[in-house]
């Protein structure tokens, strides 16, 4: 760890800059204004002044019950009872806060950055990153198409709930990307239509390279996508912390953005203003972006790759998400009424999206290997294990959660 605290300031120069621009009420001509927002039916969800463009995305995404499941969602660290370490719920506010924050100070459109920050992990899976990349390799063996949890967050929002989303806000969820850092970070100009958006996220189930070629047609949208690596490189440190993973604490290398959560929060901020204010595109120095790089690679091999991390997903976890993804499939495929798959998702779906005004396939028009795939998704960490116990009874597979008064 740093041997002492090292948090930056704005440079007087850029301070006055934006003050300065405030005084006049400068717009920034590269924000994405309200006017350009772009939806699939433009008659419905048009703004208002109680409720502008964005606004409506933000509470959309938010009233749809898959929302709600963020709370019992591993962040990084799955199977442990603590209220301290980060669920999936915490990690979409601390990067809608950081994102709303550099976002204000650039003068962008704070709403899409919201809305995007909100609605960017609404598709991932159970059990983190583990989970997504578990049901990915059996969906591909089914399908030959891949899993993304960005790309899926879309289809909760777009096809399943069929929500009447901005393709602003859809573009910059499944362009969020946080496992791509950059030093700069361009929009894109060519995306000006659903037809182009819908063919970008078709590439990315077949070509699982396609989502490590994703750029945001927005700077709100490339807001997101690096403040999502912001809040999480320094958190997850302090979750691992908080959960003994180490003997001691590692000797982080980080001398620039600092190695603390509210250190890297700080500078990276600072550093990314200074550097893109009133520019077209997101940057920052290269000995930040250097050791931006190098934070998230010492993550991966310290946390993410640790072995305790890893042992009861791959002995206990892991097998589940096969057993349960084909049992799962043959109740899709029979489509009885009684059964779990149906009675529990199929109908949960038709309840949810019974209102929905925008003309879209019936929900069991899908494959059956894509309503499953919905269905896994969907779950919690609770909810995958609970139903396990339910269709597998007596099979002696037992997961336990590490509690808080276990031994370490």
């Amino acid at each position: 760890m740093n041997k002492s605290t090292h948090y930056m300031n704005l440079s007087d120069a850029t301070v006055s800059r934006i003050e300065e621009d405030r005084r006049l009420h400068k717009e920034n001509p590269y924000a994405c204004s309200d006017t350009d927002v772009i939806r699939r039916d433009p008659a419905h969800d048009r703004a208002n002044l109680h409720r502008p463009a964005f606004v409506r995305d933000i509470e959309k995404i938010m009233n749809v019950p898959y929302y709600n499941r963020y709370s019992d969602k591993t962040q990084v660290f799955s199977l442990v009872r603590n209220d301290d370490i980060s669920r999936r719920a915490l990690h979409v506010q601390y990067v809608s806060r950081i994102a709303r924050n550099i976002g204000r100070l650039l003068n962008l459109n704070t709403d899409l950055i919201e809305a995007i920050a909100l609605g960017h992990d609404i598709g991932h899976t159970p059990f983190g990153h583990a989970g997504e990349r578990a049901l990915s390799a059996i969906y591909h063996e089914h399908t030959g198409r891949y899993f993304n949890h960005n790309v899926h967050s879309v289809r909760v929002l777009d096809d399943i709930c069929c929500q009447n989303l901005s393709m602003q806000t859809l573009d910059g969820i499944i362009c969020h990307n946080g496992e791509m850092e950059m030093r700069e970070y361009r929009p894109r100009t060519d995306l000006t239509d659903f037809t182009g958006f819908d063919e970008m996220k078709e590439e990315c189930y077949r070509d699982k390279d396609a989502i490590k070629r994703l750029i945001p047609c927005t700077l709100e949208g490339c807001v997101v996508r690096v403040s999502d690596i912001i809040a999480y490189i320094g958190k997850d440190r302090q979750d691992a912390e908080k959960l003994k993973l180490f003997d001691e604490t590692p000797a982080y290398s980080q001398e620039k953005i600092g190695t603390t959560n509210a250190e890297i929060i700080n500078n990276m901020i600072v550093n990314i203003v200074e550097n893109s204010y009133g520019k077209p595109y997101l940057s920052m120095d290269p000995d930040f972006f250097d050791e931006f790089t190098a934070a998230k690679r010492e993550n991966y091999s310290l946390i993410y790759g640790n072995k305790k991390t890893e042992a009861v997903f791959k002995s206990d976890i892991e097998p589940m998400f096969e057993e349960l993804y084909e049992e799962l499939l043959r109740q899709a495929e029979e489509m009885d009424p009684k059964s779990v798959f149906v009675r529990h998702h199929v109908e949960y779906i038709e309840k949810i999206t019974r209102y929905v005004h925008i003309d879209r396939r019936p929900y069991r028009d899908n494959t059956p290997d894509d309503m499953v795939t919905d269905y896994i998704a969907g779950m919690t960490d609770d909810y995958f294990i609970d139903l396990y116990a339910y269709l597998f009874p007596g099979t002696g597979r037992e997961v336990k959660y590490r509690g808080y008064f276990d031994k370490e």
